[in-house]
C-alpha cells in the first residue's frame, strides 16, 4: 500500500515515548478522550503529562490522571489567569497536591505571557515568584510558560530559590542563545510539534544544538499538532511526528531518541512514584 503523508512514522517496540504537555481536559477532547489515549497507546506513547492551567482545569488533570493509568498530572495557574488569584487559590493548589500527591508530578504550566496580556505584566511576575516558592515547597519540578518574555523569564528564574527539582522551558520558541541560557539554569527544553513545520529554522538549529539528555517532547494539545496535521486537532499520538523529525535533524535513530527523552521525562517528573 502506497505511503500518505499521514502515515505514522514505523516503529518499533524499542520506541516508547512520552508526551509531556497535553490539555487533556480541555473540551476538544470531552467527545472521544477514550479513543485519543487508545490511539495514543498504539503510537507507542506510554505516558502523558496533562497540564493544569487553573483551578479547575488542576482538579479535572487530577481527575483524569485518577482514572487512566497512562496519565500523570500538574498543577497550577497560568499567566493569563493571574489577574484574579488569592491566597485561597494557593491553599487549594497546596491541598489538591497533599490530596493526590501519587497523581502530580509537576508545577505548572506558570511563567509569563508578554503577548496577550491577558492578565498584567505586573502580576504576572508577581504570581509568577509566588508559584515558583510553592512549587518548591511541594518539591515538584516547574513547567514554564515563555512568550516574548526571555529576560523577565530568566531573571525571576535566576532570583527563585534553587531549581532542586528541575524544570522544563515548555513549548520552546526560542533562539540557541536562548536556549543555552535555559540550560545554564539546569532545566530541559521541551521540543513541540512546530519542530516538523518547514519555516521553523530557528527551532530546527535548537534541536540539533541542545544535547540530547536536555531534551524532552510534547504536543501542547489541542493545540499546534504537527505536519501533516497543521491546523487540526493534536493528540499525544502525534508525538511520533515530531520525534522523527528531531531524529532525522540529528541524525540518529528513532530509538535514540525515544529512549533519551522519555529517560528524561521520567527521571524529571520521578515516574516512579506514580
Amino acid at each position: 500500500m502506497k505511503k500518505t503523508a499521514a502515515t505514522p512514522p514505523q516503529l518499533t517496540p524499542a520506541v516508547q515515548l512520552i508526551d509531556t504537555h497535553c490539555h487533556l481536559d480541555m473540551s476538544a477532547y470531552s467527545a472521544d478522550l477514550d479513543q485519543v489515549l487508545d490511539r495514543a497507546l498504539a503510537n507507542h506513547i506510554k505516558r502523558i503529562v496533562t497540564i493544569g492551567i487553573d483551578l479547575p482545569s488542576s482538579r479535572n488533570a487530577v481527575a483524569i490522571a485518577r482514572k487512566y493509568q497512562q496519565v500523570s498530572a500538574t498543577i497550577g495557574i497560568h499567566p493569563h489567569d493571574v489577574d484574579n488569584i488569592q491566597d485561597i487559590d494557593y491553599q487549594e493548589l497546596e491541598r489538591l497536591y497533599a490530596d493526590h500527591t501519587e497523581h502530580i508530578v509537576g508545577f505548572g504550566e506558570i511563567g509569563l505571557d508578554y503577548v496577550k496580556q491577558h492578565s498584567a505584566p505586573s502580576r504576572q511576575r508577581e504570581h509568577f515568584r509566588r508559584q515558583l516558592d510553592l512549587a518548591n515547597n511541594l518539591k515538584l519540578p516547574v513547567v514554564i510558560h515563555n512568550r516574548e518574555a526571555d529576560d523577565d523569564t530568566l531573571s525571576i528564574l535566576r532570583a527563585a530559590k534553587p531549581l532542586d527539582y528541575g524544570g522544563i522551558m515548555h513549548c520552546f520558541s526560542g533562539d540557541v542563545v536562548f536556549a543555552q541560557k535555559v540550560l545554564d539554569l539546569g532545566m530541559i527544553i521541551s521540543i513541540p510539534g512546530i519542530a516538523t513545520f518547514k519555516n521553523a529554522s530557528v527551532l530546527h538549529d535548537v534541536i540539533r544544538y541542545i544535547p540530547l539528555v536536555s531534551m524532552v517532547l510534547e504536543t501542547d494539545g489541542p493545540f499546534l499538532a504537527p505536519h501533516p496535521f497543521r491546523g487540526k486537532r493534536n493528540e499525544p499520538a502525534y508525538v511520533v511526528y515530531t520525534a522523527q523529525k528531531v531524529a532525522e535533524l540529528r541524525a540518529i535513530d528513532m530509538e535514540k531518541v525515544s529512549r533519551q527523552t522519555t529517560a528524561n521525562a521520567e527521571k524529571l517528573f520521578n515516574f516512579k512514584k506514580v
